[in-house]
């Protein structure tokens, strides 16, 4: 059995806040569990997806998302971490203007001081 160190635990804990907070849609939630310089790569439009910097544009996506797809969903398939590192495999389901349908993935977080300070999301296909 491996050991797992103090900031590797402390990284994943803030990943799980970070993931429920998200799948109750609460923005101030997930907002507080980033940093005001957080960097946001969103998977489109491809192929490199839109950046976003600061606290203000991060908010402002998350809550166009969130009012464009209010059953917005991610499970969890996997999650790895490694010191401020965390990688998240998952499954995105999400009902919009075109009906049903998901998405699955990878983030990449950094995690700063129990923050995450960086996500670069992709998608497969």
């Amino acid at each position: 059995m491996t050991s797992t160190t103090s900031s590797t635990a402390a990284t994943i804990e803030t990943i799980n806040r970070f993931n429920e907070a998200f799948n109750r849609h609460d923005v101030d939630a997930i907002m507080a569990l980033m940093t005001d310089d957080v960097v946001f790569e969103n998977t489109s439009p491809r192929p490199d997806g839109e950046r976003f910097e600061g606290a203000v544009p991060v908010r402002a996506f998350w809550e166009r998302l969130f009012a464009a797809s209010p059953r917005a969903h991610f499970a969890t398939e996997d999650m790895f971490a490694a010191d401020d590192r965390c990688l998240v495999m998952w499954n995105y389901t999400f009902v919009n203007s075109t009906g049903p349908g998901n998405v699955r993935g990878v983030d990449v977080f950094t995690v700063h001081d129990g923050k995450v300070s960086e996500k670069l999301s992709y998608v497969k296909g």
